[in-house]
């Protein structure tokens, strides 16, 4: 069985709720209808019955529960949760009655009042349209200050390198240039992805072109200084946490190198995840393990976030939103 077969076998165990925020996109109803075939999550689904079948008229729309912000009798409670979460950022009760009837909006006010159990969209909204009202209303987890993203890169193949056959790249998809603190933040939510998502035990590498010191860019950008804080800020968060660095690529996954450039580690050479320095190296990072190594990448998974909430690309096709869905179920647990 793969990863992903087993992601999706274990959200049926789950048997958690999901919202997908756009009845109106066809990939997005022809995947409710999916998942809610194949018992990965029971979905709501924001849009209406007129609107669904104009867009996927052969799919059958049965044991999907359809909600139009429009005339739901909810979306006044929902309005007046967002009204208390922003009236101190000058948020007026018209306003909020207005942005509650949002689809985005609406699907992270349910995930916030507790009536599902995790919102997916992005289909044909932004990145910044589909977070936006996350960070706004359900916020950070507890001791996170950060939202980040991850990949699971699944291998096609075990290598000597990658025994596990998976690993974890962040962030690659959301922090441009994140500090010291938001990279400690990465590093400690995404080796809780590692272990509850991919089911590895996470040994964490804070990457750099420096190992242990070897390379010095003070006078330049300065990241070789920012990682090093960021693995003593992480050390602090998650002491209990297998994590270590700064370090090169190679001195992360091979043994040979990893004994060599640093000694004393019990991470280096044994790496199974990996937080990056910044979004340039995390996104060229993955995408060289997806088109040069045939790694399949997950993904980007969101993590940081009080409940879960994911985010699709634009170009995603269903099974994309299929596998996004079992994710967010799974880290509904």
């Amino acid at each position: 069985m793969s990863l992903l077969d087993e992601i999706k076998s274990k959200a049926k165990a789950n048997k958690k709720t999901i919202v997908l925020c756009e009845g109106e996109d066809r990939r997005v109803v022809e995947a409710a209808a999916r998942i809610t075939k194949e018992g990965i999550a029971k979905i709501v689904l924001i849009g209406n019955e007129e609107e669904c079948k104009k867009v996927a008229p052969e799919v059958d729309l049965k044991g999907i529960t359809l909600i139009d912000p429009l005339t739901s009798d909810k979306t006044a409670k929902y309005a007046r949760i967002l009204y208390e979460a922003r009236k101190a950022k000058g948020m007026s009760e018209e306003e909020a009655q207005t942005q509650a009837k949002d689809r985005t909006m609406f699907g992270a006010l349910m995930l916030k009042a507790g009536d599902v159990d995790g919102y997916v969209s992005g289909a044909c909204h932004s990145t910044a349209n589909t977070l936006r009202p996350g960070l706004q209303v359900v916020k950070t987890a507890p001791g996170i200050k950060t939202v980040s993203s991850c990949f699971i890169m699944i291998a096609p193949e075990k290598h000597k390198y990658n025994p596990d056959g998976v690993a974890v790249f962040a962030d690659c998809a959301i922090n441009i240039e994140p500090t010291a603190e938001q990279l400690a933040d990465i590093a400690v939510s995404s080796a809780k992805t590692a272990k509850s998502i991919a089911g590895i035990e996470p040994r964490v590498a804070m990457l750099s072109f420096s190992t242990k010191g070897s390379g010095n860019d003070d006078k330049f950008t300065q990241t070789v200084p920012r990682v090093k804080e960021a693995v003593a800020l992480a050390k602090e968060k998650a002491p209990e946490l297998a994590l270590d660095g700064e370090f090169q690529f190679d001195a992360a996954v091979a043994p040979e190198v990893g004994k060599l450039k640093a000694p004393d580690s019990k991470v280096a050479g044994n790496a199974n995840v990996f937080v990056f320095p910044n979004i340039n190296a995390g996104n060229i990072g993955y995408k060289i393990a997806q088109r040069f190594g045939g790694y399949m990448a997950i993904g980007p998974i969101c993590q940081g976030f009080a409940k879960p909430l994911n985010d699709l690309s634009r170009g995603c096709d269903v099974e994309d939103i299929v596998a996004t869905v079992a994710v967010t179920a799974l880290q509904a647990e």
